[in-house]
């Protein structure tokens, strides 16, 4: 196993949150066995520009297509994007140049982000921190492995509100605190 030690910290803090947070709480009820078989891929970005950040998610779908044992990539912004509206704009644009590059229905695009909002939802919304990481980060998923995985699990539509229900349960400062430990150096 690789130590968090020797990795950027981008992702040190994006595996502990994949770990402590989406996979613990299961946020994601698929993501614990892309975890246990190491099959996500973590990418630190250090565009600052939509243009030069576009340009690596495709980058990270043409892997993704090269290396099928890949899973899923999760692509950090170390520096850029830490205005939540700008990184709204990086995720259209994004998802724009999914569908014009040829990926749409082989991949499709979350978004994470630490100031990360719902719409119509208020900042203070426990329920936010459901998409709330330590970087702004594009997840790119393999369609095909998601609509086998939703095929496969009991009321697939349901899982949005138990995360909701559960992040307004414990929280807003639980999660906040969470979140923050995420960001503690590795020793």
């Amino acid at each position: 196993m690789t130590e968090l030690i020797n990795l950027s910290l981008p992702e040190q803090q994006t595996r502990e949150w994949v770990s402590s947070v989406i996979v613990k709480y299961n946020f994601c009820p698929f993501a614990r066995k892309e975890v246990e078989s190491n099959c996500i891929h973590y990418q630190t970005s250090g565009a600052t520009s939509i243009d030069d950040a576009v340009m690596e998610m495709l980058e990270q779908c043409i892997e993704l297509d090269q290396l099928p044992e890949r899973e899923t990539t999760l692509l950090m912004f170390e520096q850029g994007f830490t205005d939540f509206e700008e990184f709204l704009d990086l995720v259209d644009l994004a998802n724009a140049l999914l569908v014009a590059q040829g990926f749409e229905g082989k991949y499709q695009i979350a978004n994470f982000h630490p100031d990360y909002v719902f719409a119509d939802s208020d900042d203070s919304d426990a329920a936010n921190y459901t998409n709330r990481a330590p970087f702004p980060t594009l997840h790119l998923i393999r369609e095909a492995s998601m609509s086998a995985a939703l095929d496969e699990y009991n009321e697939p539509e349901s899982i949005p509100e138990h995360n909701i229900n559960l992040a307004r349960r414990k929280g807003i400062d639980f999660w906040q605190a969470l979140l923050e430990n995420c960001k503690k150096p590795s020793m």
